[in-house]
């Protein structure tokens, strides 16, 4: 599909946090984008850190949505990985062969175009909470606060019209662009012989492979801005190069004092339904806190599908940095 807006929009438009000006949604629900017609060809990493930065702080739509109309996310981090890269490999080998390359989630969107690894991008990004989100949950140890619940709804509308928004822009830049998250057939859980339910494509293990963070006891990302946040991918047929990871390859656990030091355990400590042990991360327990968090949603008001925990994530040394 050729999205509809022609060169000198697009460059009114991308000049002004692009689609706070008015191109949300240019591409519905839809996983992929082709190249615009007249490509405006001068997009690189710099380009699209800004624009995921400046979309971040200038929508109106990153917000919980409430009376203070507080932001769901702070500043974002944002990093770059190549369609080749092994460890895309090691994780389909270690996860299950259900887990997805780059390159099998390109082919499925474009399944007429003839690509290799080497020609892909991923761009990942990591949006932070606000400090306000975090201290409300950082006070509670058995109820979710009502702005972690807001933030994970409404923040999650705000992760799809970002990827939205990052798609058009490379495709409007002249490459095609995919959004993995889209995909259907990414929305059916899969059984993994080694961790359980997993999915086809991880926006976590993306970031990983993107320089942007490693893993800690309870699987969520230790990032440089902290655990507590979600991240987001774009998979486009661009040359960009990797951005260097600060950790060894395979070295997932380089980030959580319990792995790297044999200390801490204190998102185990926070986890009200004992998801979290020295043994790892238990995900059936963990989604059994669906339930009651989405019932507790309800009885505030908020949609009928909003859910949300997090303790795992806030009052922990990882909370809003790197603790090692």
């Amino acid at each position: 599909m050729i999205l509809e807006i022609n060169r000198r929009e697009f460059l009114k438009v991308s000049a002004q946090s692009a689609a706070v000006a008015g191109i949300v949604g240019t591409i519905g629900t839809y996983p992929a984008a082709t190249a615009a017609e007249n490509p405006v060809n001068t997009i690189d990493a710099a380009y699209i850190q800004s624009f995921i930065v400046n979309f971040t702080a200038k929508s109106p739509n990153n917000s919980i949505r409430n009376s203070a109309n507080e932001k769901a996310w702070d500043e974002p981090l944002v990093g770059f990985s190549r369609g080749e890269d092994p460890l895309y490999q090691y994780l389909k080998e270690d996860i299950g062969r259900f887990y997805w390359t780059p390159i099998e989630i390109f082919q499925l969107a474009f399944p007429k175009t003839t690509v290799t690894p080497d020609e892909l991008t991923v761009v990942s990004w990591v949006l932070p909470h606000t400090e306000s989100i975090k201290a409300e949950l950082r006070k509670q140890t058995t109820t979710p606060s009502e702005k972690w619940i807001r933030a994970r709804h409404y923040g999650g509308e705000f992760i799809d019209e970002l990827s939205l928004n990052v798609a058009d822009l490379i495709a409007f830049s002249g490459y095609q662009a995919v959004i993995p998250s889209f995909l259907k057939e990414n929305k059916e859980t899969q059984s993994s012989a080694r961790y359980g339910m997993s999915a086809r494509w991880s926006e976590r293990h993306a970031a990983y492979v993107s320089g942007l963070g490693t893993f800690g006891l309870c699987d969520g990302l230790i990032t440089a801005k902290g655990k507590a946040m979600r991240c987001g991918s774009v998979i486009a047929r661009m040359q960009i190069p990797a951005t260097p990871r600060p950790y060894k390859d395979k070295d997932h656990h380089a980030y959580c004092l319990f792995y790297a030091k044999g200390t801490c355990g204190a998102c185990a400590s926070r986890c009200p339904v004992g998801a979290v042990t020295k043994s790892g991360h238990d995900k059936k327990a963990c989604v059994s806190q669906y339930g009651p968090t989405n019932a507790y949603a309800i009885k505030l008001g908020l949609p009928k599908e909003a859910y949300g925990c997090g303790f795992c994530q806030t009052g922990v040394p990882c909370e809003s940095r790197i603790p090692v």
